[in-house]
């Protein structure tokens, strides 16, 4: 089989948890849920697949978790570990090629250049797993929105191969949200017009969809078809922002809860401007509300930031003054107005 283009997403399983199984053993095959207390506020943050078959999933109060599943373990997240862990896998990852970082948990590899895709794959999943003890799953398919959905075909540790030209046909069964970009509104949309399967949306004459979608309709089908240009970017240069964001399955009151992802993402917006060396003059924050109405806050600072305390002491206090306790469908962390230092100056952080 002739590859033009092979291109890999790997998606760790359970990441969280299973960093925690790696130091606690003892509590591999038993409910875990990482997150808060039950009883107080708490929100599952991540769920075992032994807690999953108790209907357990993530962003799903701990007190609801505690009450479908009794036996269920909750513990605590173990920021450095996990970070550790990231840089871990994302190193073994770029050896393969061109590598872009979605998150602590997933990425995409550009591996066009090798002699048997299909055979790197099943590679690189069983060399994550023996060298980080961690499992993975990955999909490789020509292009990156269908591999993004193939990673998640077959979990846990599974390996989904889409050879060229097999697209739309592994996508046509499959619910338009499983595909990246469609979410609860566009999907309600969708299904005005009487359409539920990625086929249903590949196959409806586009007069139609642009009486609804305008402009966007040609890029919605062509998702539907499996078709996506858009290459791996392991270098983007220097970027106008640095964002991450977190669009959650239920919708969260919880301010434990929002400020552990807001940590989260303040780390993984501080990694991406070290990587870059960059640092960033106005911290932004993202809210959208249950009504799906979104806005953006933000704080300039006088003094170039990199560190994620620094980002997240600042995103916090934009959140705190603009939240007004209602719930919360996403959550957002972000940084612009970035420049290259010219040197690194003291602060409070450095004490």
């Amino acid at each position: 089989m002739f590859w033009k283009r092979a291109i890999l997403h790997v998606d760790m399983d359970a990441f969280f948890v299973n960093i925690h199984l790696l130091d606690h053993p003892e509590d591999r095959g038993l409910p875990i849920a990482v997150g808060g207390n039950p009883n107080g506020r708490g929100v599952v943050a991540s769920a075992s697949y032994e807690a999953r078959q108790f209907g357990v999933r993530s962003a799903m109060p701990s007190s609801q978790a505690l009450r479908l599943c009794p036996t269920i373990k909750f513990v605590g997240h173990n920021w450095p570990r996990i970070g550790e862990c990231s840089r871990q896998v994302m190193d073994l990852l770029a050896a393969y090629g061109p590598l872009e970082k979605m998150s602590v948990d997933e990425a995409y590899v550009d591996i066009s250049e090798a002699a048997d895709p299909e055979g790197v794959a099943f590679k690189i999943r069983a060399q994550i797993k023996r060298e980080t003890g961690l499992p993975a799953s990955v999909g490789l398919t020509p292009n990156k929105l269908v591999s993004k959905v193939a990673s998640d075909f077959d979990k846990p540790e599974g390996c989904t191969i889409i050879r060229p030209g097999e697209e739309r046909l592994f996508l046509a069964p499959l619910s338009v949200r499983a595909i990246h970009g469609i979410g609860p509104r566009t999907a309600e949309q969708l299904a005005l017009l009487n359409i539920y399967k990625c086929g249903e949306l590949a196959d409806i004459d586009l007069s139609q969809l642009r009486l609804k979608f305008g402009k966007n309709a040609e890029l919605l089908q062509e998702r539907a078809r499996g078709i996506d240009h858009r290459p791996v970017n392991d270098d983007p240069g220097q970027a106008k922002s640095i964002s991450q964001e977190w669009t959650f399955n239920d919708d969260i009151e919880d301010e434990n809860y929002l400020f552990d992802m807001m940590e989260k993402m303040a780390g993984q917006v501080s990694e991406s401007l070290k990587k870059r060396n960059l640092v960033a003059h106005t911290v932004v924050v993202k809210y959208r509300w249950v009504d799906f109405s979104t806005f953006t806050r933000q704080r300039t600072v006088e003094v170039g930031i990199d560190s994620a305390a620094e980002i997240l002491a600042t995103a916090q206090a934009v959140f705190q003054a603009n939240w007004n306790g209602e719930k919360l469908r996403l959550i957002g962390v972000g940084v612009s107005n970035l420049e290259r230092p010219l040197g690194r100056q003291l602060t409070l952080f450095n004490s």
